[in-house]
Parts: C-alpha cells; sequence; structure tokens
C-alpha cells in the first residue's frame, strides 16, 4: 500500500540518494536533472522539448554513468530504453535503471545487464570504464573547463573534448573530429589546449608547458581563433610576416601557443618556408582548422608543413563527414574520433534550420543569336547553361534580374550572404544591388573577398557585429565559405554551381548559427545547388572506394585536379582569361518563371508544408472542416475574432500566426491565406491581389449612389492591403469612419444609415476572401 503513496522524487529522496550516498556518491559527482540539449529551434522563438537525465554521475570531470528513476512500484527498468538512447547520445557506457529497491546495471560496451546490489563507487567505475591504469588520463579529466561568466559547455563539446584527452593519453598521434559547422571547433580546441597547458603534458614528458601550432588556411579563421584564446594572450603569437619583419627575420619561439595561416608559413617561389626554421620536435600538438580544405593529400597544401613536424600530434578539424572529395584526410587522420553532424545540431536545438526558395528564369540557358551584341570576347558555344555563367559569359541584365529578386524575396535589413561564380562576379552583384537597393547607406550591400585585404576584412567584422546593421548583404565568392561566425545571417544565396558536398555543407553552414529571435534561415538558390540536399549521403558516411577498384584512379586524379583548381580559385590571383560578354537584344523580357519554396528535413527529405510546420510549432489545429468553411469563417469579422481567439488558446497568437506567415509566405500575404495554405494546399494570394479582384468587380460598388460611400470602401480597402486583417476588426469601423467621414452623421449622409454603412463592411469583407 506504501508504495502507491510514493511518487518518484520522494523515491528519489528517500532511497536513491541515500544509495548514492552510501556508496561514496558526493553531491560533487552528481548532477540531478541534467539538461544537456536546447530543444529544437519552433516558431515564435519558441522551443522543442529539451532531453534530460534523471542524475548524470561524474568523477574526475568525467561523465561516468546514467541513472534512470522509476517510482517505487515501478518495474526498476521500465525507463532503460530510453536511457540507453541517451546514454549512445552521450557516449556514457554505463546505464543505471532503479526503483529504489532493486538496481539494475547495464554496460554498453558488452551490451549486457543484470541486477546488483550496490551502485558501485566513483573510483571503482572510473577505474572500470580506463582499464589501463592511465595516470595522464586521469589528470587531464581533472582539469576543468575554463569558463567565463555563466557559460557552460555543450555535452557534445565535453564530449569532444574528453576523446582527445584519452587518446592523447593512450599515445595516439592523429586524430579527427567532425563537428558541424557552428558548433563551436575553436572553443573545443582552446579547452583541449588549456587541459594540456594546466597538466603541462607534453611528448618529452619534461616539466614544461607544450608548445601548440594551430593551423588555418584563412587569417579571418586564424584571427578568430586568436580571440577565442583570449584568456592565454600572453602565452599567444602568430607566426607571419610582419612579426618575423619585427625580429629581424628570425621565427618567434618565446610562446605556448602560435598561429598560423599556412601560406604564410609553406615554402613560395620567393621565399622558403617558414615553417623548416623550427626544429622538427619542437611542437607537441599541431590543430589543423578546416582540414579538409588544406588537403592531407602528398601534394596538398599542409602536408609538407605536416611531415616536417611529424613528431607532434596532429588533430585534425573538420565539419564535413567522409566523402570522395576529402577521402585523403580521413586517410590521413583515420577514421574521427566524435562526430557531431548538422541533422543532430538541428534537432538539438543547438543550431537553426531552414527553407529553400529555388528560382528559375527565363534566362537560365543562353543560346546565342545574332540580335545579341558581343561585346568582348567570342562565342564558342551554342548553348551557354547556369554553370558557365560569369565564368565562361557574363550577361549584365542576368546579373541585374539576380540583384533585382535577391532584394525582392529578402527582408530590407536582413543579414546575408552572396556567394558567387569569382571575385569578378562578386563585384557585378554588388554594383546591381547597390543600384536597385532602397536603403541609402553607401555600405548596405559590399564584397568581401580576398582581393579586398584589410577594407573587406573591416566589412566582415562590422557584418558580424550584431549591434551593427550595416553592411547588410556580402557579396563574395570562396572567401566566406568556411568558418565565419556571424550568427545572425537570415539568407544564404547561392549564385554560382557548387562544386562538392563539401564546399555546399560549408556553405550552409554559414546559416546555421543560432540568433535570438532568429527561428529559421532561408535558402535562396539560383542554379540548383540544393539538389545536393536530395543526396542519400547529405548527411551520412559514403562507403570507401575500393582501394585499387575500377575507376577510383581516375577518380583520385580528377579529386586531385580539383583540389588544386579550388586552391587557385580561392586566392584568385590567377591570370584572367578573356571572357565573353553578351548584351541581349532589347526585345527580350527577363522574368523569373518560377520560385518554389521546398522544405527538407535535417535528413535531406522533402517534406510538405503541413509536415515542415509541424515539426516546427506541433500539432496544427482542424478547427474547420474544410477550405469553404474556413472562408465562410475568415469573411465575417465576428465568426473570425472567435476563430482567432480559438487558435490563441492553442498556442497560434497574433505573434506565432504572424511568424508563420512570415516563414512560409510573405509579410503581404492574408493570414487566411496561410492557414488555407497550410491546410488544404490552396494557392497563397497577396492582399494587394485580393483587393485587385474587389475593385475590379464594378457591380458591387454600383449598389452605392453616394460618391463618398465609394471612396470610404476603396479607403478601407487600402488600409486593409497596407496593415492586414486588423482593419478589418468589427471594434475599429468606428476609427476607419472618423479618419474618411468625419462624424456619425457625415457616415449616414454617405449610407443613407449606419445599418447600411455595417452591412457594406461586412459584405466588402465576403468579396475580398471569394477571390481565389
Amino acid at each position: 500500500m506504501m508504495g502507491n503513496k510514493i511518487s518518484e522524487s520522494d523515491t528519489r529522496a528517500n532511497f536513491i540518494d541515500p544509495k548514492l550516498v552510501e556508496n561514496q556518491w558526493e553531491p560533487i559527482h552528481i548532477v540531478r536533472e541534467y539538461y544537456f540539449t536546447d530543444g529544437r529551434k519552433l516558431l515564435g522563438n519558441k522551443r522543442g522539448k529539451r532531453l534530460f537525465l534523471d542524475y548524470l554521475l561524474k568523477f574526475n570531470s568525467k561523465n561516468l554513468a546514467i541513472v534512470e528513476a522509476k517510482k517505487l512500484d515501478d518495474h526498476p527498468t521500465k525507463g532503460l530504453q530510453q536511457a540507453l538512447e541517451y546514454a549512445e547520445k552521450l557516449k556514457i557506457n554505463f546505464v543505471y535503471a532503479t526503483n529504489g529497491k532493486r538496481i539494475y546495471e547495464f554496460d554498453r560496451r558488452s551490451g549486457k545487464g543484470d541486477y546488483i546490489e550496490n551502485f558501485p563507487t566513483p573510483q571503482s567505475l572510473y577505474d572500470r570504464l580506463f582499464r589501463k591504469k592511465n595516470k595522464l588520463k586521469e589528470k587531464l579529466h581533472n582539469v576543468p573547463f575554463l569558463l567565463t561568466g555563466n557559460f557552460a559547455p555543450r555535452y557534445y563539446q565535453e564530449i569532444a573534448v574528453n576523446k582527445v584527452m584519452e587518446h592523447i593519453a593512450d599515445g595516439d598521434k592523429r586524430m579527427l573530429l567532425t563537428l558541424a559547422t557552428g558548433t563551436g571547433k575553436t572553443f573545443i580546441s582552446f579547452q583541449i589546449v588549456h587541459k594540456l597547458l594546466q597538466t603541462k603534458w607534453n611528448l618529452d614528458g619534461d616539466d614544461r608547458r607544450p608548445r601548440v601550432l594551430f593551423l588555418a588556411d584563412r587569417n579571418v579563421l586564424a584571427d578568430q581563433a586568436i580571440n577565442t584564446f583570449n584568456p592565454y594572450e600572453n602565452d599567444v603569437i602568430k607566426i607571419d610576416g610582419e612579426e618575423i619583419r619585427k625580429r629581424n627575420g628570425v621565427v618567434p619561439t618565446n610562446a605556448f601557443i602560435f598561429f598560423a595561416i599556412y601560406q604564410a608559413i609553406a615554402e613560395r617561389e620567393d621565399i622558403g618556408g617558414y615553417y623548416k626554421e623550427y626544429p622538427e620536435d619542437f611542437f607537441d600538438l599541431i590543430v589543423i582548422d578546416e582540414c579538409h580544405r588544406g588537403s592531407a593529400n602528398e601534394e596538398g597544401s599542409w602536408r609538407a608543413i605536416l611531415d616536417h613536424f611529424s613528431p607532434a600530434v596532429h588533430l585534425g578539424l573538420t565539419a564535413t563527414p567522409k566523402r570522395d572529395d576529402n577521402v585523403d584526410t580521413y586517410k590521413y587522420f583515420g577514421k574521427p574520433i566524435y562526430e557531431y553532424s548538422l541533422k543532430e545540431g538541428i534537432q538539438d536545438g543547438f543550431l537553426t534550420p531552414y527553407k529553400v526558395k529555388r528560382i528559375t528564369t527565363n534566362i537560365d540557358e543562353y543560346i546565342h543569336t545574332n540580335d545579341s551584341k558581343v561585346i568582348q570576347g567570342e562565342v564558342t558555344k551554342d548553348r551557354y547553361e547556369i554553370s558557365d555563367y560569369n565564368k565562361n559569359i557574363t550577361i549584365n541584365q542576368r546579373t541585374d534580374l539576380e540583384a533585382k529578386i535577391i532584394l525582392e524575396q529578402i527582408g530590407e535589413m536582413e543579414k546575408s550572404i552572396v556567394f558567387c561564380s569569382n571575385q569578378d562576379h562578386a563585384l557585378d552583384l554588388r554594383d546591381y544591388i547597390n543600384k536597385h537597393k532602397k536603403v541609402s547607406d553607401p555600405n548596405y550591400c559590399v564584397r568581401v573577398t580576398s582581393d579586398e585585404g584589410k577594407n573587406g576584412r573591416d566589412f566582415l567584422e562590422a557584418f558580424q557585429d550584431n549591434d551593427r546593421d550595416i553592411p547588410v548583404i556580402l557579396t563574395s565568392s570562396k572567401m566566406l565559405t568556411t568558418g565565419v561566425d556571424a550568427r545572425n545571417v537570415r539568407n544564404v544565396i547561392l549564385t554560382a554551381p557548387i562544386g562538392s558536398m563539401v564546399e555546399f555543407k560549408q556553405i550552409i553552414g554559414r546559416g546555421t548559427r543560432i540568433f535570438e529571435g532568429k527561428d529559421f534561415f532561408t535558402i535562396i538558390d539560383f542554379v540548383g545547388a540544393t539538389n545536393l540536399f536530395y543526396d542519400a549521403n547529405w548527411d551520412g558516411e559514403p562507403e570507401d572506394p575500393a582501394d585499387g577498384g575500377e575507376g577510383y584512379g581516375k577518380e583520385k586524379q580528377e579529386r586531385k585536379k580539383r583540389i588544386r583548381l579550388e586552391a587557385k580559385e580561392d586566392q584568385e590571383d590567377y591570370e584572367r582569361k578573356e571572357k565573353l560578354i553578351v548584351e541581349l537584344s532589347n526585345g527580350r523580357q527577363l522574368k523569373v518563371t518560377d520560385i518554389d519554396v521546398r522544405y527538407i528535413d535535417e535528413n535531406g527529405k522533402p517534406l510538405t508544408v503541413r509536415e515542415f510546420l509541424e515539426r516546427l510549432v506541433g500539432e496544427l489545429p482542424a478547427i474547420y472542416k474544410d477550405e469553404a468553411h474556413l472562408r465562410k469563417i475568415w469573411s465575417n469579422p465576428d465568426t473570425r475574432a472567435d476563430l482567432l481567439t480559438k487558435l490563441g488558446d492553442l498556442g497560434f497568437d497574433n505573434v506565432q500566426l504572424n511568424d508563420l506567415r512570415d516563414m512560409i509566405a510573405t509579410p503581404d500575404c492574408d493570414i487566411f491565406d496561410v492557414l488555407s495554405h497550410i491546410s488544404f494546399s490552396s494557392e497563397l494570394m497577396t492582399r494587394k491581389q485580393r483587393v485587385k479582384f474587389v475593385k475590379d468587380d464594378v457591380q458591387f460598388f454600383e449598389v452605392y449612389k453616394n460618391l463618398e460611400a465609394k471612396d470610404f470602401l476603396e479607403f478601407v480597402l487600402k488600409h486593409y492591403e497596407e496593415y492586414g486583417i486588423e482593419e478589418l476588426q468589427r471594434d475599429k469601423l468606428g476609427d476607419l469612419v472618423k479618419l474618411k467621414l468625419g462624424t456619425s452623421k457625415d457616415a449616414k449622409t454617405a449610407f443613407g444609415d449606419m445599418k447600411t454603412l455595417l452591412g457594406a463592411y461586412y459584405k466588402l469583407q465576403e468579396n475580398i476572401y471569394r477571390a481565389g
């Protein structure tokens, strides 16, 4: 009988807690109700369900076990299955399920479980996990993360850092971490370096702090990383030409943390590689950021540097799961010791979901005729395709059209990055956007590419600063594909084909960072690049091509060729060949032929609007039978007010409905159209189209003889078109009369009596919603 009265929290307090204390689990070792995800981003700045554990048991700053609690009269293993799923996510091996009377232990390494008398002690559990009595492992685990303010590391960041510590302690020399863009790779690097400096780990076993080299392939990435390492600012130095000139040609050695971009220290035609001036065993650890980019193949850019420092531990960081275009990276570093994917990031609520707008125009291909004028170069093909634009052929009218579409499709002050074919295309597009923009600030749209030098870096810094709203649009080519941390990017715009899945994932990563009030971001695609979402391996890992298998050698050659070409384009200092520039004949009207809004889940699976929204807002309400029923309710201000109240009770208040509208349509649409589109897949209409439909119905206006009455109804329509359904509420009529007609006496003069006025107001709304 007693069991029935005891709740789960009573069971924990009176039965489970004492057993833990009995077995030396002190308060410092126990985290109760450990929340480890933020909950998926939903509309209206809301969040989905957060995942949490009843108890997390820690020792030596290492997560050791999960305890799943049930109340006294429940079966002890009732919650085991879910606890095992969480343990897989958190990479924890020991799971305990208990109702306070019996304890069941499951060890994920053997896949077996059994009942036990008592919880093991913290030390015995730690020793079971790390069978090799490894003092270094214990020492490294024991160093807490260095955190500022009330910042707590995310669960996957802890796992990544601990995995590296364990592999270093086991003597491994080559390691790879694969973590989606926006998940904090630099923060993870910082904590790894912090732990190694604190424990004085080094390869010689001497009593000294280790020397670490952080290698990046872009100044902007190196500088961002240096900022993260701020708590160690006195121990940090950047190896570059300027620093070496300051030291009369001698490379710096008086630091513990060294930053370099490989171009600055590698061999070039005019200078030998600075890296050779360091002894081979100078560095204990080398961290290679975005390691898939520099390429780890024998001819790759980092390779000579890594080979020179071969005694060091090499840790590669990448955002890209293994694919045929970065297979060399995996061959060099080995299988990742930990992976955290874009899909997991979105599900856990640490990254932002997205939608796609695929734009097609009537000039997505060009067949040359004598109507068009050749300004420069020569016509070498009968038919030019999207992949040729701005590389082999430029049609300025097409770039002009792209600029107009971009400005129409984005919110005026929404931060956006436009990926262009090359630096010239980035200039052209910037110029056309500035020609058509409504905002007068000269820096509204700027180009950020390697040619811009310091100017470009300053613009990028201002763009990344969330307290500044200018610049709004950046045009770029290759420079911004990796690692640039701008959290409030609302649109990622693709105007050039993307050569590989690796690059595509990097570019998509520019929009995924979380920012307050940002529920989703939009990918605007002019080139069909987003079809890569439907690739079977969008967020997975394809099979290795069989070594020496047919075609593999050829693929490898192709890949090397492409990597060299991409590296060349990155620098974009190659000789520019003369491009064909064509001006279309005046008679050619360029236009958008389709804007296809696509919703895609984290696996690349296409979704209906309804499926997509149910992921964002939960179950959608079904309080109207069919489209005709919804139309009837919506056409009448009284029944519409009741429906809006009901929707509000279900969590769809005014703000949420407007967010919903912005997400799937545009602010120019009526909420009616949004609800109808979600529920019955009907065509979307704007308020402007609805007003035109009413105005075109001459008979409706003919009923009202008085000119002032007709003017008043047109005035109501204008207000509705500009401000939306709020202008059609029953209690708004009095304000509208005052604004346009003056007093109620004037209203009677115009309409004959107040009843006719009210009837006209209601009839007008019926007509508005008859459209479509």
